[in-house]
């Protein structure tokens, strides 16, 4: 099943169930569906989820083409927001074997035999980092920010995992952890920096459940930047690549460490895009990713 939401003027923000090429409005605050969010923290699993949703769709009225909602942003008119609101948005680092590689030969010290993102790949505990809130994270079509202080932000399209009750997973998503690299790179200790700002991840276009997506570790996954209308950059990868799996980088984020139900873990990136190709205002971003769907934003840059 793939749930999303969507603003209606003068209804505010709904739920919907995708089916084919409409979305099923299932809004219902009573029934815990007045939201994405509400469903996982009633619900509890991705079956209870899938269940309440497929019943408040068989009574549901209201039915919106795809195409009507995936458009601009505006208030005066029907489009997509993030398909969840997610209280923490976390990040991991270094999971990709290319990741490593492509650090290792941007830090500066060639020809050290070990180098910190050698050692992160191959340690037991992953790279887990504090990313967004539901404030600094934007859903399809809105842009994403550039800080005023980078000229070398880089798109990072990932697997974003939908983390419920007791740590269950679900459900997954798009999600575009944009970093600094020029403010990571002077210094390590700059990552919050270089991770946290306004407009910093992008999630979408759906929340897709876990017997939708199947093996969620045999996915491809491509990115595209687009500026003037044509491809600047293309690039992809398939989960298969990942090192850890979803639900051991869920483990070690829940341990010790209580994390509320809706809470996303961005699982980290395998395309690495080259400095060239640094984002700019103006540029759109496209992150595709196999059985969920196309996230796509366009970029400003802070003031």
């Amino acid at each position: 099943m793939k749930l999303c939401q969507f603003h209606l003027p003068t209804k505010g923000t709904r739920v919907g169930v995708v089916e084919g090429e409409h979305v099923v409005d299932i809004t219902a605050p009573k029934a815990g569906a007045g939201s994405v969010l509400d469903l996982i923290e009633t619900c509890g699993s991705a079956a209870r989820i899938e269940r309440r949703a497929r019943q408040l769709a068989e009574r549901a009225r209201t039915r919106i083409p795809w195409r009507e909602l995936d458009r601009t942003p505006s208030p005066h008119r029907a489009h997509l927001l993030a398909p969840l609101l997610a209280p923490e948005v976390w990040g991991a680092g270094i999971t990709y074997r290319r990741s490593m590689q492509y650090y290792e030969a941007h830090t500066g010290e060639a020809g050290r035999t070990k180098g910190i993102y050698d050692y992160v790949y191959e340690s037991e505990r992953p790279e887990l980092f504090f990313k967004a809130t539901a404030a600094r994270t934007v859903g399809p079509n809105a842009a994403l920010g550039l800080r005023r202080d980078s000229r070398l932000t880089a798109v990072e399209a990932e697997l974003a995992v939908v983390v419920g009750r007791g740590g269950r997973i679900v459900g997954y998503a798009a999600g575009n952890d944009l970093s600094a690299w020029d403010i990571e790179r002077e210094n390590p200790l700059f990552l919050p920096q270089s991770k946290i700002f306004d407009g910093c991840f992008a999630l979408g276009p759906v929340l897709a459940t876990p017997s939708e997506v199947g093996d969620a570790h045999a996915l491809e996954l491509r990115c595209r930047i687009l500026r003037g209308g044509r491809v600047r950059f293309e690039g992809r990868v398939n989960t298969r690549e990942l090192k850890r799996r979803c639900d051991e980088l869920v483990a070690w984020l829940c341990r010790c460490n209580s994390v509320p139900a809706g809470t996303v873990l961005s699982t980290g990136t395998g395309i690495l895009v080259p400095d060239e190709h640094a984002l700019d205002e103006g540029d759109i971003v496209e992150i595709e990713l196999e059985k969920v769907g196309l996230l796509r934003n366009p970029v400003r840059r802070l003031r």
